[in-house]
């Protein structure tokens, strides 16, 4: 398995961080994963208890370890400081899933396909949020732009979750909130997260 370590507050470490894929990996990559084949995966990392207790806690930031995921896809394990989030994201052109591993975490998501480009502020309905309290052991798939934001609401204790992507995070794409309404605030690509 390929790791890489970091501590921050905002996205995971740059895709090529990864290492060199084995010949049987190249094979795997050319098809691309499901939603549910990467929730299963999710929930396997996740239910691997010594991987997941060797997951070093930051108590100031998120911290994260790259994992080799299935099929060429792109996959995390995260560990979540008391109090902190993600903040309102999509992932663009990828398909995700992630399962808590420990502790508990929300996910605050909009039940509304935006407009994948071309505009800056959006005025959302009164019927689009979504609330998931997801303990250790649930988790869920997404497809592609789907707007989110993940927290740890706990004042005590640290959770750790695993995602997946495919493909490999091409952008995130980050918003700010105040009411109904949603405003694009930034693109960051891989090279930004180096």
């Amino acid at each position: 398995m390929s790791v890489f370590s970091s501590t921050s507050t905002s996205a995971p470490a740059s895709p090529a961080t990864a290492t060199t894929s084995t010949t049987a990996s190249a094979a795997a990559a050319s098809r691309q994963p499901t939603q549910a084949e990467l929730l299963d995966f999710a929930r396997r990392v996740a239910a691997d208890a010594e991987l997941i207790a060797s997951l070093p806690l930051d108590p100031e930031g998120r911290t994260w370890v790259r994992l080799e995921g299935p099929a060429g896809s792109e996959a995390w394990l995260i560990g979540w400081p008391p109090g902190t989030g993600t903040g309102w994201h999509d992932h663009a052109d990828s398909v995700g899933a992630f399962v808590t591993a420990a502790g508990e975490l929300t996910e605050n998501s909009l039940a509304a396909r935006l407009p994948t480009d071309g505009w800056k502020t959006l005025e959302l309905t009164d019927d689009v949020d979504r609330e998931r309290r997801l303990p250790a052991g649930r988790g869920r798939s997404f497809g592609r732009h789907h707007v989110h934001e993940v927290l740890n609401g706990s004042t005590e204790r640290h959770a750790i979750s695993v995602h997946a992507y495919y493909p490999p995070l091409p952008r995130i794409r980050r918003y700010s909130r105040s009411g109904q309404t949603l405003r694009l605030e930034q693109i960051e690509r891989p090279e930004d997260w180096q």
